[in-house]
């Protein structure tokens, strides 16, 4: 009987400079490449979410390039669990490649995969793929874990070697993959899903766009920004790929993959931070929660116009300017004291490059909850946020239309009032 082996592809949708499937081509014959819609997190999505269409029409182009070299693309759907299973059932498969996973539900599905392989003596190896550097890897002198970005990202520029950078020949080695044939290649519809219309970035990023990414990157009206987010999240692209172009263009740039890294590397030491507030004191905070508050911030309609520019940019795209998402979530917090878990839910939900650990890192950031936080009366202005970084209101025009008429909406509370409002109930939550 024929043995094969599996490469399972997850957040590593592409065939070139794929670390694991390279190992996994370079060590074994007969690879049958995998994809599993996993019905754990597909369950909770609407048909038409535009992540799965974004991973819909990756897997199609791979299975394209697959095509055209007598290759094919196992594509399944349910829980991996019982899908690994089956394939056991019905193949000789002797060993499992993958590449890992950071965040809390990943690192459990693949313990339970690991425990079904090794009851029946197979290997189920897993590579660091999509990040620069493993969870152990920048740490400080007594072995803990940084807490603090600066000396964080510091120590990632002095760690950073040509083997972190390396280039994996994957592509040259798919010969390597099983010569077998799968039923057709499924619809969207055959897999529960409806095409979403979203109209998702290039993986292209310009040599002039990297050399002016610091003087570009906060201006939301210009496209200063790299839009690397959904593919750095899909692995569409290669997180070392950036990373050496960024070494040779821009520290700025640099430094904003290090503080993926950074927030990669707290999730992973502290998984807590999920549900709880990085510093505990912060969860003795009494949030307002007014639900028809909470509404209005969602809508664009809180009567601040970049903040409404920024909401509507999410709802209509599913993105929004790395600036804008700053000014949006002090303004919930802290303007209107509501609870970070909300908005970083809301973002969950709504972004296209959602990755649970920069999320959750961002929105405790802006809460004051965080590590390496903003101090919690550090507390953004949205006016004058628009004065300095959207003073022609070129961008607040395009989100809001509306934006300087008498259809406008009121502001939701008075900044001053507000401040003020936030300043005395951390302050007591904190000192009691």
């Amino acid at each position: 009987m024929t043995q094969y082996s599996v490469f399972w592809f997850r957040r590593d949708l592409r065939l070139e400079d794929n670390k694991g499937l390279y190992h996994a081509l370079k060590e074994e014959n007969n690879v049958i490449p995998l994809f599993i819609f996993d019905t754990d997190i597909t369950d909770g999505l609407p048909e038409n979410d535009a992540r799965i269409d974004f991973i819909y029409q990756n897997l199609s182009k791979m299975k394209e390039v697959l095509t055209k070299k007598g290759k094919h693309l196992l594509i399944k759907k349910g829980k991996p669990t019982e899908i690994f299973q089956k394939l056991l059932k019905d193949y000789a498969i002797k060993s499992v490649y993958s590449n890992m996973d950071h965040e809390p539900y990943g690192i459990k599905r693949d313990k339970e995969i690991a425990e079904i392989l090794k009851e029946k003596g197979i290997g189920f190896k897993s590579f660091l793929d999509h990040l620069l550097f493993n969870k152990d890897e920048v740490l400080k002198g007594d072995g803990t874990p940084y807490n603090v970005f600066t000396p964080f990202g510091r120590k990632c520029k002095e760690t950073l070697s040509s083997g972190h950078l390396k280039h994996y020949e994957s592509e040259k080695l798919l010969p390597q993959l099983a010569d077998l044939k799968y039923n057709e290649f499924p619809g969207q519809k055959d897999l529960g899903f409806t095409f979403s219309g979203f109209d998702f970035p290039g993986k292209k990023v310009e040599d002039s766009l990297l050399e002016q990414y610091h003087r570009t990157r906060d201006y939301p009206a210009e496209n200063g920004t790299s839009r690397m987010g959904v593919h750095l999240r899909f692995g569409t692209v290669s997180v070392r790929d950036l990373a050496q172009r960024a070494l040779k263009k821009n520290d700025t740039y640099l430094n904003e993959l290090f503080w993926r890294e950074f927030y990669a590397m707290i999730l992973w030491h502290y998984p807590n931070v999920v549900k709880n507030s990085f510093k505990p004191a912060y969860d003795k905070i009494p949030w307002r929660n007014d639900k028809d508050e909470f509404e209005k911030w969602k809508a664009g309609k809180t009567g601040y116009p970049i903040v409404d520019a920024g909401m509507r940019e999410l709802s209509q795209t599913g993105y929004m300017h790395n600036r804008v998402r700053m000014i949006t979530a002090s303004f919930l917090t802290k303007h209107l004291l509501i609870d970070w878990r909300w908005g970083e839910a809301w973002f969950a939900e709504k972004l296209l490059d959602y990755e649970l650990s920069s999320n959750n890192g961002g929105w405790q950031w802006s809460a004051g909850s965080g590590c390496d936080a903003a101090p919690y009366f550090r507390i953004f202005n949205p006016s004058e946020q628009q004065k300095k970084f959207d003073p022609k209101a070129k961008y607040i025009k395009k989100w809001v239309p509306e934006y300087a008429t008498d259809k406008y909406a009121e502001p939701l509370v008075e900044h001053k009032f507000a401040r003020e409002r936030c300043l005395s109930t951390f302050k007591k939550a904190l000192k009691g």
